[in-house]
């Protein structure tokens, strides 16, 4: 898969042994359309072959961390020879963010949501502020989570509580989302304050050692991630041509509740 991309959706800052990955499309909440993940994997390749970068921070500009997958990509009417290169380019993003040899924080401020969540629980440590809204909300559209979801909620919720998380679809608070295990910190104060101490508690750390367990866990659920990424993929193309989901997009736009008929 070729990586020469260039982009100004996606903004990359390095302080010293940190780099700041930041989402650029303030507009449209940092909604993932392909020009944000196809640059998303490039500025993750960049970084991974750096000695200097041990942390590497994930944010997204403006009143959001991301509001989910791009609608205009939900709305078309992609065919499977169409569909399955954006998957792809997702399956890539995850990968590389999961299996990063660095240690990664998502700070999330405003929505994290539907394929943005799945991109903030693809890195080690979530820090959300506290008016932030976390949600794995697929189902209100009739489809399934993507981006490696089952996988990351399975790892941190167990089965039958991520199940519950998928199906009900809620919006949750920071505490809600800490409490079931979701997130790792809900900032006390201002978001960034809270980055900051987390960021260099760890580099007063043996962070190679850190990065070495990471590797270790990478390498062995590596095969299990890229599994659930391919169910994922042909799943998520026969949720797009169920009725549920055409109802879910319709209900969307007119801001009503849908009318699911199970088809």
């Amino acid at each position: 898969m070729s990586i020469n991309f260039v982009t100004d959706k996606v903004n990359l800052r390095v302080n010293g042994r940190v780099a700041t990955i930041e989402l650029n499309r303030p507009e449209a909440l940092n909604a993932l359309d392909i020009d944000v993940i196809k640059g998303l994997v490039c500025k993750l390749k960049e970084i991974s072959v750096s000695d200097k970068v041990d942390i590497v921070v994930l944010t997204g500009k403006g009143r959001a961390f991301s509001s989910g997958g791009d609608i205009k990509t939900m709305l078309s009417n992609m065919n499977e020879s169409d569909f399955f290169p954006v998957m792809d380019w997702i399956s890539e993003l995850i990968i590389t963010l999961y299996s990063l040899p660095k240690l990664t924080i998502s700070a999330v401020s405003g929505a994290a949501a539907g394929l943005g969540f799945s991109l903030a629980l693809a890195t080690d440590y979530i820090i959300a502020d506290k008016t932030s809204k976390l949600a794995m909300n697929f189902i209100g559209i009739g489809l399934i989570p993507d981006g490696g979801a089952h996988f990351f909620l399975e790892k941190r919720l167990g089965e039958t509580k991520a199940k519950q998380v998928i199906w009900d679809g809620n919006k949750l608070t920071p505490d809600e989302a800490l409490k079931l295990g979701l997130i790792q910190e809900v900032a006390e104060d201002e978001l960034q304050e809270s980055l900051e101490a987390r960021v260099q508690d760890w580099l007063s750390r043996p962070v190679q050692a850190m990065i070495k367990t990471k590797k270790i866990m990478a390498e062995k659920n590596r095969p299990q991630l890229l599994k659930v990424l391919e169910l994922e993929k042909y799943g998520q193309q026969k949720m797009r041509e169920t009725l549920d989901h055409r109802e879910g997009i319709r209900a969307f736009i007119e801001k009503r509740k849908p009318n699911f008929i199970g088809r």
